[in-house]
């Protein structure tokens, strides 16, 4: 059954001076919601081109991105290309980038001096840190990032923190920008008028950050790395079955852990011992509280375990590795297609347009040079 979206956004013309991930994210889930997306290269191309060759000879990342996209390079420092892209913008409603702060403004492409032209214009940039504030000169990539907000040191366990095994802040900021262009778009359907938008990828991750963040502040102390159990929560990590087979079970209340007492490890009165009446005497209480539920666990084999914790809506999970994933039967996918070779993805999580072409450099640039060439942009602009 289809999710019916897909066209929402038709009509809607997006230029994307895009690179690496977090842009590029964007600028896909725009593309996914039916916009046109027009992504301007330079002329050695989005460097996430050249990352790998892990998709049948191509970049994994890009083909991951840029599935439908339209691709242009501009030299912007060159007039001609400038009045291209002044063209363009005359015409779009949305100008996603993830340039250096500032490097657009410089080239009197600031979103104020681009509503003199086009007043329904909204703009949207991707920094690292911001406009403002002691650390809006760094540069910020992904893992750096993770490091600054202090991810990295909930992440990994008791020997060392350890980077999120993905580009997590890049993609967390792609999403925060996708929803704050679409309110960008809401309010101009009101009052006509296009805004500013700048996403700060240490402002999502801070906020991803909260919980741990209060337990600093008001607990005093963060909560510690645990590998794959859960620093706040218990029982809820990983045990072993017989022959050393993990299975993981998450338990988030009271009423859960007395079944999983009751039902799975047949000693109720565990449910109202002191030692594990409540979440945070668990979690206090751990290692006794690992030592049953693993005496009991040990006992059975995976498959019997995950049946009998189905039986009685136990949270449980496997702990698979990608190979397990590439081939869940719970996984669905999506294909798409550079350079005449396909690549099978992971679908978006929200179905929507079906576009499967993933841009040639440059593949587009002689009919875009073409459609906004200075004549061509007399023309009403585009609705």
């Amino acid at each position: 059954m289809g999710s019916g979206l897909g066209r929402e956004l038709e009509g809607i013309t997006v230029v994307s001076i895009e690179q690496a991930v977090a842009a590029p994210y964007c600028g896909l889930l725009l593309c996914n919601a039916g916009a046109r997306v027009i992504k301007i290269e330079r002329a050695e191309g989005d460097f996430a081109r050249s990352y790998d060759n892990a998709a049948n000879g191509e970049s994994a990342y890009f083909v991951w991105l840029n599935a439908g996209k339209e691709s242009i390079c501009l030299d912007i420092d060159k007039p001609e290309d400038a009045d291209l892209l002044r063209n363009m913008l005359a015409r779009a409603d949305v100008l996603l980038q993830n340039l250096a702060p500032g490097s657009l403004e410089k080239r009197g492409f600031g979103g104020e001096e681009l509503r003199k032209t086009n007043p329904g214009l909204i703009t949207c940039e991707i920094t690292g840190y911001g406009r403002t504030g002691p650390f809006s000169d760094m540069k910020a990539y992904d893992l750096l990032v993770q490091a600054e907000s202090g991810l990295c040191s909930v992440t990994g366990n008791e020997a060392m923190p350890s980077r999120v095994g993905f580009s997590v802040c890049d993609i967390a900021t792609g999403l925060t920008a996708f929803s704050a262009i679409l309110r960008a778009l809401l309010l101009r359907a009101r009052s006509g008028e296009g805004i500013d938008l700048s996403i700060a990828m240490f402002d999502v991750m801070a906020d991803w950050m909260n919980v741990p963040l209060a337990f600093q502040r008001y607990l005093g102390k963060a909560p510690a790395r645990m590998g794959v159990a859960h620093a706040t929560l218990a029982p809820y990590g990983a045990y072993f079955a017989a022959g050393g087979e993990p299975l993981l079970i998450a338990v988030q209340s009271n009423r859960e852990f007395a079944t999983l007492c009751g039902k799975v490890l047949g000693q109720p009165e565990l449910a109202s011992d002191p030692r594990f009446a409540t979440n945070m005497a668990r979690v206090e209480n751990r290692p006794p509280l690992d030592a049953i539920i693993g005496d009991v666990f040990a006992r059975y084999s995976r498959a019997e375990l995950i049946e009998i914790l189905k039986k009685w809506r136990i949270a449980c999970s496997n702990l698979n590795s990608v190979e397990d994933l590439s081939t869940h039967p719970h996984l669905r996918e999506r294909f798409v297609e550079l350079a005449g070779t396909e690549v099978r993805l992971a679908d978006l999580p929200v179905p929507g347009a079906t576009r499967r072409h993933v841009p040639r450099l440059d593949e587009n640039g002689p009919a875009l040079r073409a459609e906004f060439a200075p004549a061509a942009a007399l023309g009403e602009r585009a609705p």
